[in-house]
């Protein structure tokens, strides 16, 4: 990883650690199905002179189912499920669901793709899951039936993106990056489209509110896909999605210091316990071996 890269993953860490406190803020007002609708158009509409300027529409015509798999399962299911678990859930425990995303993306890959899963992603399956379980318990101040709920949530979220980051790698690798997020975002908002009548609130939204919806869809929806689907492109899906390891670390300073959110002990237990279980599965921990060859000093080497 170049220092590009580590630039590009710290600064789209700090854009999706920041939707989940705008979602926090806007959700209650727009409710989940108006304000992801509204997020998907503003993220098209910001995309679409630059596909038409660096003339994404090629790939697009080529690619365009494959790009609508995308669009329902890195955009439309997850963002609605994340947006309704923060009516529930602070910004900075929906930051760390979302951070499941790895795990998911690693065992997707283990079935689908057929790639290696080793003794330590399974440690790190069982580790991550611990952390889930932890987060169950974190939240004293609501029923734990909505805790539940809100959770479940954003753990079917995380299923969608790791899917999604699978996918991408199976059936779009070389396709624009542009085309991608442009697209996505295009078949987001036409399958929000007929619902956004019927579900738009009824009382006029505050200022804040609007601000944050523009910023979701303008910010943290279409600057953030660029980076996110170039990632993906320079590094694999699998080292992309590593951003999960940042973006709950920006979410809970968000939280802390926008929207006066408090940090308990559990929930602190449950994100390390997941981010633990992400870096077993994701291979950021690795395991090391020692081998010997005759006339040789010890070697080591990482065994994924």
């Amino acid at each position: 990883m170049n220092l590009t890269q580590i630039i590009q993953l710290l600064l789209l860490a700090g854009i999706w650690g920041a939707s989940f406190m705008f979602m926090r803020i806007a959700t209650p007002e727009y409710g989940p199905v108006a304000l992801i609708g509204v997020r998907a158009i503003i993220g098209f509409i910001t995309l679409l002179p630059f596909f038409i300027l660096y003339k994404g529409g090629r790939d697009f015509s080529k690619h365009w189912f494959g790009i609508f798999i995308v669009g329902i399962t890195n955009t439309a299911i997850p963002f609605l499920l994340l947006a309704f678990a923060t009516l529930t859930l602070t910004a900075g425990l929906t930051s760390i669901l979302n951070a499941t995303a790895p795990i998911f993306a690693g065992l997707i890959a283990f079935i689908w793709l057929k790639e290696a899963f080793s003794g330590r992603k399974a440690l790190g399956l069982l580790v991550g899951f611990s952390g889930v379980v932890t987060l169950f318990f974190s939240k004293s101040d609501v029923g734990f039936q909505a805790t539940a709920i809100a959770i479940i949530a954003g753990l079917i979220a995380g299923l969608n993106y790791g899917f999604a980051a699978c996918y991408t790698k199976k059936q779009l690798t070389g396709v624009s990056t542009l085309a991608i997020a442009t697209g996505s975002q295009f078949f987001a908002a036409l399958v929000y489209l007929p619902f956004l009548p019927s579900f738009w609130p009824v009382a006029e939204v505050t200022d804040l509110a609007f601000y944050s919806a523009i910023i979701l869809g303008a910010i943290c929806t279409a600057l953030a896909y660029i980076l996110y689907f170039r990632l993906i492109a320079s590094m694999g899906p699998e080292k992309a999605i590593t951003v999960a390891y940042l973006i709950p670390v920006f979410g809970i300073i968000w939280g802390v210091l926008f929207l006066d959110e408090q940090v308990t002990g559990i929930m602190l237990l449950g994100g390390v316990l997941i981010m633990l279980g992400v870096s077993l599965t994701t291979g950021v921990i690795k395991r090391k071996e020692k081998s010997e060859k005759p006339g040789q000093n010890t070697i080591t080497r990482n065994n994924s």
